[in-house]
């Protein structure tokens, strides 16, 4: 069940607007948001990490995103707390394999 869904349960009363039919996502049905993303890199634990912040889509979203970018760097990772965790620097790769799925991104720090 999408979200789509889940809101016509919750309003069953509610038209949608035209807006709302032209809500932005990409060919695999991932949400695409008009705010930027914040790329940043932290150390814990002495271990580099790059964090990914402020995306809004859902729990399932946010898995098949993290699978994405694991799988096109090759390191491990993973989410919590609305955040995406990959292991290690790479926030120009992130960067880039965000911008082609269509995402607005903002390196954020050094």
């Amino acid at each position: 069940m999408d979200l789509k869904d889940q809101l016509k349960q919750l309003f069953p009363d509610h038209e949608p607007s035209e807006e709302d039919q032209n809500l932005s996502e990409d060919k695999d049905g991932l949400w695409i948001q008009t705010d930027p993303l914040h790329c940043k890199y932290e150390k814990r634990n002495g271990k580099p990490v790059t964090l990914i912040d402020g995306y809004t889509g859902t729990k399932k979203d946010f898995k098949e995103l993290t699978k994405e970018i694991q799988k096109q760097l090759g390191v491990g990772g993973s989410y919590k707390n609305d955040q995406i965790i990959i292991q290690g620097d790479y926030r120009k790769e992130i960067m880039e394999i965000l911008k082609n799925r269509g995402f607005s991104v903002k390196r954020v720090g050094g």
